[in-house]
């Protein structure tokens, strides 16, 4: 099962950087990545089974929020290729967000995993995510 994982230092507090990311349908803080969100059907942005569309290409559908432990995860189910229904099979994505007790930052992951008989998907992944997460770093 191929996988990709990311992570990075934010230099904010573990609450400031939950508050940016947890709405599913708010992708405001990465701009520069995703130009465009939109949200489908009537399932608020932090309820499971909400969905949206990245960039008129991605299809994703949230499948856990938990503010306790400061996680998302969610499925991509269609997208362009090599992350396309057709390639890619039960693609979860999650993000994870745990304090830096020393300092009173964020440790961010962001990690993936699904099946597919190519490897395309793993480099195509890693290039979003490690953009994804500059934005948030800049942002927060």
């Amino acid at each position: 099962m191929p996988q990709c994982y990311q992570s990075i230092i934010v230099n904010a507090p573990i609450e400031k950087v939950w508050d940016t990311i947890k709405d599913f349908h708010d992708m405001s803080w990465a701009s520069q990545v995703i130009e465009k969100c939109v949200s489908v059907g009537d399932k608020k942005g932090t309820e499971v089974g909400a969905i949206r569309i990245l960039n008129d290409a991605f299809h994703e559908t949230l499948l856990e929020v938990n503010a306790n432990e400061h996680r998302i995860r969610y499925s991509i189910d269609d997208g362009p290729s090599p992350v396309s229904a057709s390639e890619v099979k039960n693609y979860v994505g999650q993000i994870q967000l745990k304090p830096v007790t020393l300092d009173g930052n964020t440790f961010v992951e962001w990690s993936s995993a699904w099946e597919s008989s190519s490897e395309e998907a793993r480099d195509f992944c890693h290039q979003i995510y490690v953009a994804l997460l500059k934005a948030l770093a800049e942002q927060v």
